[in-house]
């Protein structure tokens, strides 16, 4: 099983000449609010307040576990080719996942890039932008205008990304789609599984069809070792 995660050049953490090496990111903390930042286990802590440079990434890798579609998810995912393919297009199991995350200095926000290798064919790379922008606070544009508005949730071993909506964005209008046109509820949960482990689950559940989309994948937090031979 491939879990390492994999930092070099591109580490998110700052140099170590740096005074403000050790400042936390305050973003999703602010976000959640102090009490239920506080309940996270401090591997999650750690893990969502990297401090990282404009540019700079921090990189986690491992393999998908799990993969279900209905019928209508596999039709979905294959429809939204022609936005950039944030869904995972087919059921692949086994394979390695790469999860990188860069901080985008122009936006303020992060660059979320997401590389799930297949059975057959070139890998499939998903780019979506997280900006701390809107009003729940926290919004994911995947392309093509289509974005998602973000409610953050915390749980007993780790976070919650669930959409409140789907909007559409044009220059500076920005449209909020109404829930019958969205394709239903989207969740990311972010949950520790000890000895620097942690699942990465995408669920997207439709009102009457149910479950449309489930995605699992288990990753691993990088090996202090390297760390230190990489930072």
């Amino acid at each position: 099983m491939a879990c390492l995660a994999i930092m070099g050049e591109g580490t998110g953490e700052m140099p170590a000449d740096r005074p403000d090496r050790h400042l936390p990111d305050m973003r999703f903390r602010a976000l959640l609010g102090a009490q239920a930042w506080d309940q996270l286990p401090a591997t999650v802590r750690t893990r969502f307040s990297k401090r990282l440079l404009p540019g700079r990434s921090v990189s986690y890798a491992g393999q998908v576990t799990t993969c279900t579609m209905h019928p209508l998810g596999w039709v979905l995912a294959q429809a939204c080719r022609l936005i950039g393919a944030p869904l995972p297009l087919g059921r692949d199991l086994g394979v390695a996942a790469i999860v990188t995350v860069t901080e985008d200095g122009a936006s303020g926000g992060q660059i979320w890039t997401r590389v799930y290798a297949r059975a057959r064919g070139f890998p499939q790379v998903i780019h979506s932008a997280k900006r701390f922008a809107g009003p729940t606070g926290l919004e994911e544009y995947l392309g093509a205008g289509f974005g998602i508005a973000l409610k953050l949730e915390a749980g007993p071993r780790g976070i919650r990304f669930r959409s409140d909506h789907y909007f559409l964005a044009l220059g500076k209008l920005r449209l909020r789609l109404p829930a019958w046109i969205g394709p239903g509820a989207l969740s990311i949960d972010h949950e520790d599984q000890g000895e620097g482990g942690f699942a990465f689950t995408l669920k997207l559940r439709h009102p009457l069809l149910g479950e449309l989309i489930r995605q699992v994948g288990h990753f691993h937090d990088q090996p202090a070792a390297q760390k230190e031979q990489l930072a």
